[in-house]
């Protein structure tokens, strides 16, 4: 194999390789001799087929094979010959071969940037952290008791309030005329849940069982029924009878129906997961902070198309919400020109830290465990309620798909070990203050914030901006909550 370097400018880096037409010969040879014992031909016996025969009636499957591995396997050396790790996968094109003679072609690759991590015994952290107090903990129980709780007749006569059922027949019309789906009796009503249309339930406030109510309204715009949707409706409303809510007995007894063995285990319990759930959120903000301050620490140049298939991902995912009615206001009516240049930014920060953090993990020899694997795998099962099993043998089939799935594992355990490093200083918060949301660049939230970006999805490691495109098994999944760059 001969290799010339026909480009070495910043990250880009071209080679012309000339394979030998004797190489090629020789592997055409070995791989017809290695088939000819399977080759069943009428007037021959098995083994026995004429080597010229044999290449007439396979010589030309054989020779693509042959030369499809020999780009592979040579694309290989040339890359580790010359110590160089591809951001993307290399272009290959054959420039010249024809039977007999050399086999040419071009190899043009974008590699990964020299890296020299910070000083991270240098980094100053601040971590926040609750005291949690017994009011959010009585509060919680408060709202348990209420679930729990029964519906009883009123005791005395008195009008609806907030917080009563109400036992109503109601029939819906638009222009005068009944619609369907607006008709119902005896229907159990929670004044102030929500539960129906916006004025609805207002109305239904303040009045005696026995009363017959107009209740007039306006359907929204987006209303899922597309035939009501904007349009003024009125509802005939009988008010039969007024119920109101008993809250259950705090004691060992609901502790009990909650699955604890006591009200202090189910106490305790409810402190342990807000313990969790704030530890989740602060250990998130140390992580944007930590982000940040890497970011602000290191420059190096990326790779263009490492930037250019982040930066297509994220307006991709701005048009997929754009098309589902669900886009943010900041983006609505900007063309992709627009978009291009405003997220450009973006996409450079999060390919830069990607590196970045790929680098950490690969010096210090950062795994990901079969054990690290067992858990985001049962993590992911449980969000498809019914389908874990078919979720857990779906990754298991698709390596691409579970690569992805590793990603944020990969990515917690180097930011863990640079947290370690670091030097973090605890500091005492309320809990308003930790839950305050922050502004950020690219906040991954689902209402519009100050110049964001749509979450990003699970990312190779290797070349954090390679999405891996894989379909999951249909299912209702629950709320995901991922972390963004």
């Amino acid at each position: 194999m001969q290799v010339t370097e026909t480009k070495n400018e910043g990250l880009a880096r071209e080679f012309k390789v000339v394979v030998p037409a004797a190489q090629i010969e020789e592997k055409v040879v070995a791989k017809l001799d290695e088939i000819k014992d399977q080759v069943r031909l009428p007037g021959f016996r098995p083994g026995k087929v004429p080597a010229k025969l044999l290449r007439q009636r396979y010589g030309q499957a054989v020779m693509g094979e042959v030369l499809e591995a020999a780009v592979n396997e040579n694309t290989g050396k040339v890359l580790n010959d010359n110590d160089l790790r591809p951001a993307v996968q290399p272009k290959i094109e054959v420039t010249s071969f024809d039977e007999g003679k050399d086999l040419e072609f071009a190899i043009a690759v974008e590699v990964i940037p020299a890296i020299e991590p910070m000083d991270f015994k240098k980094l100053k952290l601040t971590r926040e952290v609750v005291e949690l107090d017994d009011a959010k903990v009585n509060e919680t129980l408060d709202r348990i008791a209420a679930a729990q709780g029964t519906t009883e007749p009123l005791a005395r006569k008195r009008k609806s309030k907030a917080g009563d059922v109400v036992v109503i027949d109601f029939l819906g019309k638009i222009g005068g005329e009944a619609f369907e789906g607006g008709k119902a009796e005896d229907y159990e009503l929670e004044l102030g849940s929500g539960s129906f249309i916006e004025g609805f339930e207002d109305q239904l406030t303040g009045v005696n069982a026995g009363d017959e109510v107009i209740v007039k309204v306006k359907f929204p715009e987006a209303y899922g029924a597309a035939e009501l949707a904007g349009k003024d409706a009125e509802f005939d409303v009988t008010v039969k009878e007024i119920k109101e809510k008993k809250p259950a007995a705090l004691d060992d007894e609901l502790a009990k129906k909650l699955g604890q063995e006591s009200f202090d285990a189910l106490k305790d319990a409810i402190r342990k997961d807000y313990g969790r759930e704030y530890e989740s959120v602060a250990r998130q903000k140390l992580k944007r902070q930590l982000l940040d301050a890497l970011a602000e620490n290191h420059s190096f140049e990326l790779p263009t198309s490492l930037v250019e298939n982040e930066l297509e991902g994220i307006i991709g995912q701005i048009k997929q919400a754009r098309e589902a009615g669900q886009e943010d206001d900041e983006t609505k009516g900007k063309s992709e020109e627009e978009l291009t240049a405003e997220f450009r930014e973006i996409a450079e920060r999060r390919v830069l830290l990607g590196l970045l953090l790929a680098e950490v993990g690969r010096k210090n020899e950062i795994q990901v465990t079969q054990e690290d694997v067992n858990k985001v795998l049962v993590a992911e099962a449980q969000k498809y309620p019914g389908q874990e099993q078919q979720v857990i043998e779906f990754y298991k089939n698709n390596p691409q798909a579970l690569q992805a799935l590793q990603g944020p594992v990969y990515e917690d355990k180097v930011v863990d070990f640079i947290v370690e490093l670091a030097k973090v200083e605890d500091k005492t918060v309320s809990v308003e203050d930790l839950l305050k949301p922050e502004e950020e660049d690219e906040a991954p939230k689902k209402k519009s914030a100050a110049k964001k970006a749509p979450a990003k999805k699970a990312a190779d490691k290797e070349a954090p901006a390679k999405k891996a495109a894989a379909k999951k098994p249909a299912a209702k999944k629950k709320a995901d909550k991922s972390e963004e760059k």
